[in-house]
């Protein structure tokens, strides 16, 4: 009895004493609420007022953990995402019980099956495309996915080791980014691209502009395949990349070329790109250095520049052309970037693609000049589509991040995200197993492959890059669907 009641004066001492604690802890945060000058909420109901912004902040991943529908979400809703975690732990692709799309929102593509589709011995596996037959050293790229540009510093050391690893395992490229070429590129043994951004990160001199010597250098690596000279990207059309100054170590610093601690921002164009005929002198230039393809990035605002673009290329002659031109949409992408810029700058992919595609055609271009899409393309469906479209490569980044273990955190400019993909803190970082992760990148690689090959043999054709327009549906805004190739007609060679 006495134990008793010894225990229950213990709690209520421990409970009063507590209770004080918390009374404390609200009057200082009172005082500092009511005498703050930033917050109008906190001033006006001082402790109350803070649980507005803890409800906020917690507010995105309640949505997405419980209240968001499978297809709701963005910019990446539950079902693309489990997509990709499924293939790339090697699961299969299958689900019970009907798909939860809904087939009536507008844009929505349906593939048009055959009747009599390829029997089992007319399959095809895709094959394999030359990239820049007038480079001195061609390429031969063997998928049609591959990895889209993340570079060393936006993603973090593991990530890139994965990566690398893993598409060597599947066959496809990966590339750099414009973040320069780094030891966990090449450790691999991957095919490589290397990104040539607007600040040359990699093969900049002490000024900035394009050092011939380095350039030299990284095209000596055998596995460095070809050179895309980035003019804009979908996330941040008309400025250049920002890499905070947290991410900026003194390994990340060298590798680029500049200083250590500070934010990297580029350029928002190549200074010495004033118009389309200086850019055909820059890719003449690093492919005559390099020996190597060299193709262009671009994110269009319009029609009419591309226009001009071929029209500059049919007038010089196809020696200057590029080898290949990488068409990223306006979705925005993996790292930081404005959110005018996300929301509203840039077109689609969806809008982009099929304009560029019949441009490139109209000008007789279709064989010497390849498509490159990318711009949240990360499921087999999306893949098809570009691919019927025009693309003759799909690359994806965000899809690969998924497929790293990417929980859609949205901390990926802020050096703390949890799964130590975006982040240079160790502690984070540890979290990422480059021997399991490898395996997963090149396992969601080779599904995207084996699935995009399956819509093929369904709508009739033995690979992915024999469909076309005539092959998908277009939902409208009637609800009704219609062929592609009536929404855009494809443009044959004048």
């Amino acid at each position: 009895m006495g134990v008793a009641m010894y225990a229950l004066n213990f709690l209520a001492v421990l409970l009063v004493t507590l209770l004080g604690l918390a009374l404390l802890i609200a009057i200082i945060l009172g005082v500092l609420d009511r005498t703050q000058t930033h917050d109008a909420i906190r001033r006006n109901y001082p402790v109350l007022g803070r649980f507005r912004g803890l409800f906020s902040t917690l507010g995105e991943f309640f949505r997405q953990y419980f209240f968001a529908m499978d297809r709701e979400e963005l910019p990446f809703n539950r079902a693309q995402r489990e997509w990709v975690k499924r293939s790339a732990e090697g699961h299969g692709s299958t689900v019970a019980f009907g798909s939860t799309r809904n087939t009536s929102i507008v844009g929505t593509p349906i593939f048009v099956n055959a009747p009599f589709p390829p029997v089992d011995n007319q399959f095809a596996k895709s094959e394999p495309k030359v990239i820049g037959p007038g480079a001195r050293i061609p390429f031969t790229a063997t998928s049609f996915f591959n990895i889209s540009g993340m570079s060393y510093g936006a993603i973090s050391k593991p990530a890139v080791r994965a990566l690398s690893r893993g598409a060597k395992r599947a066959g496809i490229w990966m590339n750099t980014g414009e973040g320069g070429l780094s030891p966990y590129h090449i450790e691999g043994g991957c095919d490589i691209v290397f990104q040539i951004g607007t600040a040359k990160y990699g093969v900049r001199d002490q000024n900035g502009q394009l050092d011939e010597e380095k350039l030299r250098e990284i095209a000596s690596h055998e596995t460095v395949r070809m050179f895309e000279i980035k003019l804009s990207q979908g996330a941040k059309p008309g400025k250049g990349g920002i890499l905070p100054g947290e991410k900026i170590t003194p390994e990340i610093a060298k590798i680029r070329g500049i200083p250590v601690g500070e934010d990297s921002i580029s350029p928002n164009r190549h200074e010495e790109v004033d118009d389309w005929d200086d850019l055909l002198n820059m890719i003449a230039r690093v492919r005559e250095v390099t020996g190597k393809p060299v193709g262009i990035k671009m994110c269009i605002g319009s029609e009419d520049g591309v226009v001009e673009f071929f029209e500059a290329i049919s007038k010089r002659g196809l020696e200057d052309a590029p080898d290949f031109i990488t068409l990223d949409g306006g979705e925005g992408g993996t790292g930081a970037a404005p959110m005018p810029l996300i929301d509203l700058v840039g077109m689609s992919i969806r809008e982009a693609l099929p304009k560029v595609a019949n441009i490139r055609n109209a000008h007789g271009l279709r064989e010497r000049i390849p498509l490159i899409a990318s711009g949240k393309l990360v499921n087999p469906g999306d893949v098809a589509w570009a691919l019927a479209t025009g693309a003759d490569f799909v690359t994806s980044a965000r899809g690969f991040m998924f497929a790293l273990g990417c929980i859609q955190a949205l901390k990926c400019n802020r050096n703390t995200c949890p799964t130590g993909i975006t982040t240079h803190n160790p502690r984070f970082q540890a979290g990422l197993v480059v021997e399991d992760k490898e395996l997963r990148v090149a396992a969601y690689a080779k599904e995207i492959v084996k699935e995009v090959e399956t819509i093929a043999h369904s709508v009739g054709v033995a690979e992915p890059r024999l469909m076309r327009r005539k092959h998908v549906r277009v939902v409208q805004p009637n609800g009704r669907s219609i062929l592609m190739s009536d929404l855009w007609p494809q443009a044959v060679s004048t």
